[in-house]
């Protein structure tokens, strides 16, 4: 007779079937009705909406969404797929979120089918999706991305309500940068008539610079004999000037993110008080405080069954609960690792007050920051060797987080970006707060982001002369609602203001981490 445990791996072996097709939203039919209640019962799947369930890990803690949010596209793809089939689309304005390199997952995903009923299906964690009885465009203007059926570029700009110029403005023009000639849109513009929205987009396009598109559509609609009346959509001018050859839609997000910001964190950061003279007395400060700088890494990735824990499971050895000794093994080794980077760190600090280019120092280092960050954990096993090997080749999620950190294609894009804004920027205080938030935005490592972040972060305020700055463990919770706050809704405010206020308590020497 089975034991429990063999029965138990012989439902993850049915499971790990599933997810190496790559299949995440996983539909009651897939499994057995046994299988499927076994890995309920042991919190292997979770129930997203009736007859449809998501892979969890066993531990995930009642009230974390990161399992959710991190199959959210991967759901919606399959499901919708499998009630539609091709007859639907996501709206025009998700669509150009996604094309604008923007993948965090909405709160309502808008579809449109002509089967649908103008309904409202409830998903977790407080998302949804509506369904809009609706025509589709045409076929042509169809693409998959993320697994979903989304209208292309081009339709997404055309098509997408005014008022995505004024609510999501870095996505609307750098949706827009990447149309490289105004026939890519003229072609719906003339076919559906549309003069209204020529004239919009010809002033968006003269907003950023483009007077060569923004000409070709009032020309050539003109021609056509429609009545072309060009509008500004945009609230405020573009920060920025863009490089027409940059072909990456998160390189030119970062850039306008990194502009728009900028004043933001100007208005609430304390002025810097500039490189101390006694170099050695800071770097003392620094080493006084060490013991209370370190953080766990925030990159979690996707739960996936693995051939060991079905054997862990069968064998009768696998535990529900954590095992002690892993879990010591693994801190003792997240602790020596964090020395060994915090003396490299040092070492690049150490330049920085001497008068280097913090942007180059960091560029040149931070490398060797993550090796010495992961060396003893890979020395042990806990790690893979390869993890070493720098910036990730896989999609990694934060947890709880809506944000999507960028995809490994596009790591390799923004990280040059983001040392040469570094480079190039005036103010410390920007270098510390968006340098810090860039870099978790688009967490390049597989792990080690949140240490990596940090240690960033106060090497930049060492540049401005700021004392070296702990984000306290006990308001771990308004950092990370900080964070959020940037990487979903845009918002830098909350996360400046409170760095801010950590910095102008070490400031007068009473700092919030003990």
């Amino acid at each position: 007779m089975s034991t429990p445990g063999e029965k138990l791996a012989e439902s993850l072996e049915q499971l790990k079937t599933i997810q190496d097709q790559g299949i995440v939203a996983i539909k009651a039919s897939d499994l057995t009705r046994v299988h499927r209640e076994r890995l309920v019962k042991n919190n292997f799947i979770r129930e997203v909406i009736k007859g449809w369930y998501i892979a969890t890990p066993f531990d995930e803690k009642k009230g974390d969404s990161t399992s959710w949010f991190s199959s959210f596209w991967g759901f919606c793809g399959r499901y919708l797929e499998d009630r539609y089939g091709e007859d639907y689309c996501i709206s025009a304005e998700q669509s150009l979120m996604l094309h604008a390199g923007n993948d965090s997952v909405p709160i309502q995903l808008v579809i449109r089918s002509t089967k649908g009923n103008n309904s409202l299906t409830s998903l977790l964690f407080g998302t949804s999706l509506f369904v809009m009885k609706s025509p589709l465009p045409d076929i042509a203007e169809i693409e998959i991305k993320n697994g979903v059926r989304m209208v292309n570029l081009a339709s997404s700009i055309i098509h997408s309500t005014p008022s995505i110029f004024t609510r999501q403005p870095i996505e609307a023009r750098t949706a827009l940068i990447m149309i490289r000639d105004a026939s890519e849109l003229l072609g719906i513009l003339l076919d559906g008539g549309h003069s209204t929205i020529a004239g919009r987009l010809a002033g968006a396009y003269r907003n950023l610079g483009q007077d060569k598109i923004a000409d070709d559509i009032i020309k050539t609609m003109k021609s056509a004999d429609y009545d072309v009346r060009e509008t500004d959509p945009f609230k405020e001018p573009t920060p920025i000037k863009f490089d027409l050859r940059e072909r990456s839609p998160y390189v030119n997000r970062i850039r306008l993110m990194w502009h728009t910001m900028r004043k933001e964190i100007i208005a609430v950061f304390p002025k810097a008080p500039g490189l101390p003279e006694d170099k050695d007395s800071y770097i003392k400060a620094i080493e006084d405080i060490y013991t209370t700088d370190a953080y766990h890494s925030l990159s979690i990735e996707r739960y996936t069954v693995t051939p060991e824990l079905i054997e862990r499971v069968r064998s009768g050895a696998w535990d529900a609960k954590e095992n002690e000794d892993d879990r010591k093994q693994k801190d003792a080794m997240a602790a020596r690792g964090y020395w060994q980077a915090f003396k490299v760190v040092k070492e690049s600090v150490i330049q920085i007050l001497h008068g280097e280019n913090p942007g180059k120092v960091v560029d040149k280092d931070h490398g060797d920051w993550y090796r010495e960050l992961l060396a003893p954990s890979v020395t042990v096993g806990l790690l893979k060797a390869s993890d070493l090997a720098g910036y990730r080749n896989i999609q990694v999620y934060i947890g709880q987080s809506k944000h999507t950190p960028i995809n490994k294609d596009g790591v390799r894009d923004v990280m040059p970006l983001l040392f040469e804004l570094l480079e190039n920027e005036e103010e410390a205080s920007i270098r510390a707060v968006l340098g810090h938030f860039i870099f978790v935005y688009t967490h390049p490592y597989v792990d080690g982001n949140g240490r990596m972040g940090r240690f960033l972060m106060n090497a930049m305020l060492v540049s401005g002369g700021y004392p070296w700055t702990v984000i306290p463990t006990e308001e771990r919770d308004r950092y990370m609602t900080a964070l959020e706050s940037a990487s979903f809704g845009q918002n830098i405010k909350p996360f400046a203001e409170y760095i801010a206020y950590l910095v102008t308590a070490s400031l007068k020497g009473t700092p919030i981490a003990k």
